[in-house]
């Protein structure tokens, strides 16, 4: 009985992760998909699909909490420190919007970024927690007072995915000039919003 209760939840994980990896295949071609769809490229039955997640939004959300956990990761292990591990994790972070193409820009809300963290987004708060430790760091090497939230509110600004594609296909930057002159803007953003506080 026990081996059995085992074997269901470990179908349960295996067929989430495979709903959460359809969408993201199907997303990140840059074509839209129902939960039907999704199932169909996961290879399981819709009602299997509606008993993980309640909508396409839901599995989306799932997908980008996955790269954003991805960027927790890297942030905690990167051993640099101020603005070179700022630099760090936002050139990752626009290394994993390419790589996951547009399943990065599907998750819309009439709520606004800070609104959405500060509610307990988990595919927002987990991308949140990666940044903690470069934003601090690079507000202690910029000489400011840290932003807090604010540096939150700047960061989606400039590193939204939706931008980082449309600075890529717009402008035919490559992904290395992207990062840069991201990073370059946002500093001095972070070094005007501090000093407009005084």
């Amino acid at each position: 009985m026990l081996g059995q209760a085992s074997g269901q939840r470990v179908d349960l994980q295996r067929n989430r992760g495979l709903l959460v990896e359809a969408a993201g295949r199907l997303f990140g071609a840059g074509r839209s998909a129902t939960m039907s769809e999704i199932a169909a490229e996961a290879g399981i039955s819709s009602a299997t699909a509606y008993r993980h997640f309640a909508s396409v939004d839901d599995v989306l959300a799932a997908y980008r909490f996955e790269v954003g956990r991805e960027l927790l990761e890297f942030s905690q292990k990167h051993q640099g420190r101020g603005l070179e591990l700022l630099e760090a994790v936002c050139t990752k972070w626009v290394q994993l919007v390419i790589q996951h193409g547009e399943s990065m820009i599907h998750t819309r809300s009439a709520e606004g970024y800070l609104a959405r963290v500060k509610a307990g987004a988990y595919y927002l708060t987990v991308q949140a927690d990666a940044l903690r430790r470069p934003l601090g760091e690079a507000a202690d090497a910029l000489g400011i007072e840290h932003p807090g939230d604010e540096a939150l509110f700047l960061w989606n600004g400039f590193f939204d995915p939706r931008e980082i594609h449309d600075l890529l296909r717009s402008l035919d930057l490559e992904p290395e000039e992207v990062s840069a002159r991201l990073v370059r803007t946002f500093t001095a953003a972070l070094t005007g919003w501090s000093s407009s506080r005084t």
